[in-house]
């Protein structure tokens, strides 16, 4: 009995071609030092709309520019001196790219220190930067999810469709890194936030859009990023965001960047930690006549992990998923 064997021709391998970059982060466990990991042998062909949890689509970016600042020094004996072996003697990479819209959280990625959120303030505040002394939040009620706030209907009619919240605990005493999803400022002692009870909701990144209101519950716009709130936590109205040039805080995130080929093919770059290296800055794109697009400039340096398969110290991870049929 004989076999019949088709012979398959492969496609000749290329080099990717790929019209633009898109951007997705995760939070990095400030307390533990634990990053979010991505695994490209398990994850690496999501849909780039629907990135796994708890990865957050950023969206397209621009000008992505990646550089290897690691130092290899050569290992020298003998006179006269012979190189005999290489080593690594400096580990060193940045990020830099431009993001293509503006966002609570592609703001706090290029704010490079904390990034605030503008609290409604209380009647007859003074004036601050970084918005004065907020009014009196709204406490949440039993039965709350990541999109739909129950406030009750008297609270209720204190808000309106269309605006923006932001929802946390209080701050009562807290020290260390504070914000409910994501670490969004260090608090050193009460004393250095002024006991603001507010403090925590002014730099958390859980916010989001009112959409809806009906029987007694804010309907947002989005899943807030730290998920369920749970009963207890206050609701505070705000009108926008603001960040300084200055502060001795750094943002740090998981950070991951895909290249999706026009032949089947995707490249993605996986930075288990980024802080970021420079204050906020923008870049401004010239468009048809006398208009301007301004976009969000993000730089970043990545810090180390340890790769469990073999204990070495790296800073990415670049993974390359051919397209079908391709020549490896």
């Amino acid at each position: 009995m004989s076999t019949t064997v088709t012979a398959v021709s492969l496609v000749a391998a290329v080099a990717p071609v790929a019209r633009r970059v898109r951007a997705y982060f995760a939070p990095v466990n400030r307390d533990a030092g634990v990053p979010t990991l991505f695994d490209a042998a398990q994850m690496g062909a999501f849909a780039l709309s629907a990135p796994p949890a708890p990865w957050v689509d950023l969206g397209w970016c621009s000008n992505f520019v990646r550089k290897s600042a690691t130092k290899i020094g050569a290992l020298t004996t003998g006179a006269p001196a012979v190189v005999q072996s290489q080593v690594v003697t400096q580990l060193e990479a940045t990020v830099q790219l431009e993001f293509a819209s503006w966002g609570k959280l592609q703001l706090a990625l290029a704010a490079g220190s904390q990034q605030m959120n503008l609290l409604q303030t209380a009647n007859g505040a003074a004036a601050n930067g970084s918005g004065g002394v907020a009014g009196t939040a709204t406490q949440l009620l039993a039965g709350s999810t990541a999109t739909s706030l129950n406030v009750g209907t008297t609270a209720a009619a204190q808000f309106q469709v269309g605006e923006l919240v932001a929802v946390d605990e209080d701050y009562v005493a807290q020290t260390g890194f504070v914000g409910s999803g994501v670490s969004a400022a260090y608090v050193s002692s009460p004393a250095s936030v002024a006991n603001d009870i507010n403090y925590i909701r002014r730099v958390t990144l859980n916010v989001g859009r009112i959409v809806e209101i009906a029987n007694g519950r804010l309907q947002l716009g989005a899943a807030l990023l730290a998920g369920a709130p749970p009963s207890g936590m206050q609701v505070s109205p705000l009108v926008g965001f603001v960040d300084r040039e200055g502060g001795g805080f750094f943002q740090e995130w998981s950070g991951l960047f895909v290249m999706d080929g026009e032949q089947g093919d995707r490249v993605i770059y996986h930075y288990p930690r980024l802080q970021a290296m420079q204050g906020s800055a923008e870049m401004v794109e010239e468009l048809a006549g006398p208009m301007e697009r301004v976009k969000l400039a993000g730089a970043f340096r990545a810090l180390p992990v340890k790769d469990a398969n073999d204990g070495e110290t790296v800073l990415c991870f670049r993974s390359y998923l051919p397209g079908a049929m391709r020549a490896v």
